[in-house]
């Protein structure tokens, strides 16, 4: 298989039964999650201020009280890469088109050069992160294989999408069809690791806030 043949078959089959696995597996996790129920609370709401399921999403995006001094770096880095993963991901003419033409959705584009610049400070902010767990003897110790091997494959499609639009390392389309590759092999991930927190994360917090929040307490 020549990089032609490669590029072409992650842009056809490989995406395809990304896609498909991925939609699956998502609507599995989901199923599995909803199908655990609610038990009903008999209790008489004691709503106050502050106390629901808006609200706690809104605290859980932000850091606790004194965590933003205390580890810096996992917060700001935190911060940073996600927010810049955002960036490149929904803001990226090429990303936008690719949407367009699996959901008809389609937005205005952020320039080229904007999208490069933000795409090495999420890289930094990725290895920053990570080299911080490294050296912290406790972070360290609760790390796992699964959080490294997630961190991978976020890193990776960033890593590879801004060599190929460079034109660095390996040939354009070669580059190209590992950035796609990349990509689908995080999506295919999503559903059955840690990953999965990108469609359970405002659910969740909303869930947590809403409960705590029929008993008048703020989480």
């Amino acid at each position: 298989m020549n990089e032609l043949q490669f590029l072409t078959w992650v842009r056809g089959p490989g995406l395809n039964i990304a896609i498909g696995i991925f939609i699956l597996g998502v609507l599995w996790r989901l199923i599995e999650i909803y199908s655990l129920g609610r038990k009903p609370d008999l209790a008489v709401p004691r709503r106050r201020p502050g106390a629901s399921g808006f609200h706690t999403v809104w605290r859980r995006s932000l850091a606790p009280p004194g965590m933003l001094k205390r580890s810096p770096v996992s917060y700001i880095g935190g911060y940073i890469f996600h927010v810049g993963l955002a960036i490149v991901v929904f803001l990226f003419a090429p990303h936008i088109k690719l949407i367009e033409s699996l959901l008809w959705l389609s937005w205005p584009a952020l320039p080229s050069q904007l999208i490069d610049a933000v795409s090495v400070v999420t890289l930094a902010a990725m290895v920053v992160v990570l080299v911080d767990r490294i050296n912290k003897p406790v972070k360290r110790f609760l790390s796992t294989f699964e959080d490294y091997l997630t961190w991978g494959l976020t890193f990776l499609p960033v890593l590879t999408g801004y060599l190929a639009v460079k034109h660095l390392l390996l040939s354009y389309t070669t580059m190209l069809a590992l950035h796609i590759l990349s990509v689908e092999l995080m999506l295919i991930a999503i559903p059955f690791t840690k990953l999965f927190h990108t469609i359970t994360v405002f659910m969740s917090r909303w869930y947590n806030g809403d409960i705590h929040g029929r008993k008048g307490v703020a989480v």
